[in-house]
Formats: structure tokens, sequence, C-alpha cells
């Protein structure tokens, strides 16, 4: 049986998957254009899910002992030259402030589009000894980088996000909270967002400028295409260097910390709707759903149904369970089509026959499947389903992935799957940055997406140029 589209206004993912994920985040009240170009207003729906993501990531962080801070919006020119690939690698995107209110600034100040070099200076004023090691520090900020084509969520010239800065007195120590946060995230998408994903490391050409080594998350959206995550970066001691930041160890001699940076940012709202989203519109997973359950009385002029809805959803708030009781004249039908469409997880109903019977009706937004189910024990009931439809979603996600990951051994399955079979390549790799952009040429903007800790020795030539592998990267177009 055919599954009834009750929202007809949202563009169908096959006809127009960049026209669907536009009506959806503007129909769901996500998100809306502003005034200014490339910058987004995020509508209070969309920024209760940010404020959910945030809590989940702010609590894993504080766990690992990270402390938040802030640091200012503008960056001093000089300041930001003191790490020379630093700066070449964001200089297309910076924006510049050169006028303080009516007189022109002695020096231009970098509107943030990352945070390496303040916390550096910070950094310099506040370490001296190993005792002031580590220095594991987070901020929720938002930052500009100024973007030719943007996408609401995914590709905006401000955007909001946390960045992690770390400085630590050895080597080993400073690669390891690299590896655990991408750890963290890697968690967090999974059993937060619903969202397994690929994870691994960046290639030379691929890796954060001023970085020694960067590690990514990478998941793919329901259309095949890949979404850079979420990074963590490893810099060694070269900013360190460049703002002569030392410290006394414990055998008295004098060295330079080793740092860390790492940030995921509001684009993970653009994976949420891309990797989960239907035909009939957003599909939140639980966990940062501002909506958990929406209460809809059936028949509610009818004696005792507003109360008795009024009385399930204080029972379902008192677990700690999100609802909303819309009470509302507007019709049933167009209730299910507005929650469905703004990705509500489970939709309760309840009307006089379900009261009389003490009994309610739950229906997943994954399934859409009706259950019927007694009031009694009803808490524990839709957690056991919000349970389930976040079980769901990551069992959808994982076939969709399984499904779209090819294996290419020669450049003509390359080229084909490139051209004919949306979705993630795994091929092997000289290690050479001209096959990298050789192939990202020759196939019209396929790209690595990273090196993954599970390599798989699948030839033993490079897939483009037929020398000696060294290398399994994942390949893939990208947002």
């Amino acid at each position: 049986m055919a599954e009834k589209k009750l929202v007809e206004s949202i563009t169908s993912m096959d006809v127009d998957f960049a026209q669907w994920y536009t009506d959806v985040v503007r129909k769901a009240e996500l998100a809306d254009y502003s005034g200014v170009k490339g910058c987004m207003i995020i509508r209070p729906y969309g920024y209760a899910i940010w404020e959910n993501i945030q809590k989940d990531l702010d609590e894993r962080f504080k766990a690992l002992g990270h402390e938040n801070v802030y640091m200012p919006m503008f960056i001093p020119e000089s300041l930001l030259q003191k790490e020379k690939d630093h700066v070449e690698g964001f200089a297309p995107e910076c924006a510049w402030v050169t006028v303080g209110g009516e007189n022109k600034l002695a020096e231009r100040l970098c509107v943030r589009p990352t945070s390496e070099t303040l916390f550096c200076e910070h950094f310099k004023n506040i370490i001296q000894s190993y005792r002031d090691l580590p220095k594991l520090y987070n901020q929720w900020v938002n930052v500009v980088r100024w973007e030719k084509t943007t996408r609401p969520f995914l590709r905006t010239s401000e955007f909001l996000w946390q960045e992690g800065h770390t400085m630590h007195a050895t080597e080993e120590e400073a690669r390891k909270e690299t590896l655990q946060m991408l750890k963290v995230y890697e968690d967090f998408y999974r059993d937060t967002l619903a969202i397994p994903a690929v994870t691994g490391r960046k290639t030379e050409k691929e890796k954060f400028a001023g970085a020694m080594e960067t590690y990514t998350i990478e998941p793919m959206m329901h259309n095949g295409v890949a979404l850079q995550g979420g990074t963590t970066h490893y810099f060694g001691d070269g900013f360190a260097k460049a703002f002569d930041i030392t410290f006394t160890d414990r055998d008295n001699t004098v060295k330079y910390p080793h740092q860390t940076s790492w940030g995921v940012s509001t684009r993970m709202i653009g994976a949420i709707i891309m990797t989960h989203g239907d035909d009939n519109g957003l599909i939140l997973p639980p966990k940062v759903a501002p909506i958990q359950v929406v209460i809809i009385p059936v028949q509610m002029h009818k004696e005792g149904v507003l109360e008795k809805a009024q009385q399930v959803a204080d029972t379902l708030r008192a677990a700690g369970i999100r609802v909303k009781l819309d009470s509302t004249d507007n019709s049933p039908g167009w209730k299910f089509a507005e929650y469905e469409m703004k990705g509500v997880p489970v939709r309760l109903e309840i009307g006089p026959r379900d009261i009389e019977n003490n009994s309610c009706v739950l229906v997943s937004r994954v399934s859409r499947n009706k259950n019927f189910v007694s009031l009694d024990g009803l808490e524990a009931t839709v957690k056991e389903m919000l349970t389930t439809v976040h079980n769901e979603l990551v069992d959808r996600v994982k076939k969709n992935v399984e499904a779209k990951t090819h294996v290419a051994t020669t450049w003509e399955e390359f080229a084909d799957h490139a051209e004919n079979h949306p979705g993630f390549i795994k091929a092997m790799w000289c290690g050479e940055t001209e096959c990298e952009e050789k192939v990202k040429e020759l196939t019209g903007g396929v790209k690595s997406r990273c090196i993954p800790f599970d390599e798989e020795n699948l030839a033993p030539t490079c897939v483009c140029c037929g020398k000696p592998a060294k290398h399994m990267l994942v390949w893939g177009r990208q947002y």
C-alpha cells in the first residue's frame, strides 16, 4: 500500500533534493533568510534543536575536564599573521573591519573565522610551568567565513559552533586528546543524532591550515553526498613556537607545549535534515527534538477530552519527556500533517473512545505505525517508543550507507561509480596530492573524504595513477 503523503507543499526528494531541503528548512520553521547576504535567521524551533545539541555536547566536554571560556570576536591582523600557514588558509574567507565609529583603524581587525591565534595569545600569558598544563578550553560562539555560495545551516557566512582549544605538556597527551575528541563526536552523532558515520584522518591536501594532522567525521546524507560533520586537529608545537609559548617542565628545562583544536557547528542541523528527512518533511532524533511527543486531542469539544489530554501531558512532562499539547481549533488531520512535517518523533492521539478504554494511540514518525496502548504505565511505553524511533533511524542510516558505498579497484570502476552511483567510493591511493587533484578534476568534484581507521587492502596499486598504493581512501562528493 502506498504511503499517503500528508504534506503536499514539500518538493519530493527524488525530484529535486536541493529544493526539498530548502522547503523543509522553511516550512518546518527552522530558519529564514535575512537581509544580510549569506546569513540566516535561526528561528525558535531550529534554535531549540541547537540548544539540545549544545547541552548534550557540553556535558560530554565537561565530563572530560574541559572548561568554557569566551574570546573576543576581533583578531588584529598582526596577530593573525603570526602563523603563516594558518592565515593563508583562511585569507579568502576573512571579513575585515577597517573603520571604528568615524575613524579609520590603525590596524585592520579580522572578524574571527576561528580562534587559534586568540587562544595562543592568551596561553602565552597564563602558561609558565608544567603545573599550568593541560589547559582544556572550549567556547560556544559565532564565527564568520565569507562564503561565495550559501545554504541555510550547511554553509553560511556566519554560523554558530563550539571550538575546543587545548594545550598539553607532551605530544602523546595532545595526540590522545585529538583522537579522544573525535570519538566524542562519533559517539554523539550515533547515540544522540542517530547518525553513524565514517571517521578517519584527512589527507595532507585536505587538512586544516596550520595543523600537522586533521581527523574528521563524515556522515553520508540520504542522497549519498558527504558532509564534513566535525574535525579535530593536532597542531604539534607549531603555534607555540610562532607565539613563543613556553613552559618549564619537571626537569627544569624550557619546552614548547603541544596544541589541539576541535569543533562542530550548526551544520549538524543540516545533517539531521538531510540524513533523516523524507517527503513528508523533517524527522528529528528524539534526543534533540524540541517536542518529543505531540498530543492531539480528537473530538476535543466533547466533555472530558481536553482535561484528560492535559492530564496525560502533565504525567509525561513529570517523567522528563518534552511534550506539546495542541489544543488549537485546527482539525486533527491538519495537526497530523503539521507535526509530521516538523519531525516530532511520536504523536499521541486521544479521544472519547480511548478515554473509555483507558488507552490512547501512539504513532511513530519513522514507521508511522499506530499503536493502541494503555494509559497505565504510559511514561515507560512512550520512553520505549522514543528509543525505538532512535534505533530505527540508526538502522535506516546504516542501510543507506551500506547500499551507497562502492568499491573501485580500477579507474574505469571509479569513474562509473562517480558518474552513476551516488555515495562513497572506497579505493586505493598512492599518497600523492597530484592524484587527489586529478580525481577531483576528472570526476567533476569527487574528493577524498578521509583515510578511515579501518583501512582495507583493496588492491596493490593507486586507482588513479597505477603506482604502489599507500592508503585506502573514502572518496565522495560533499556539501
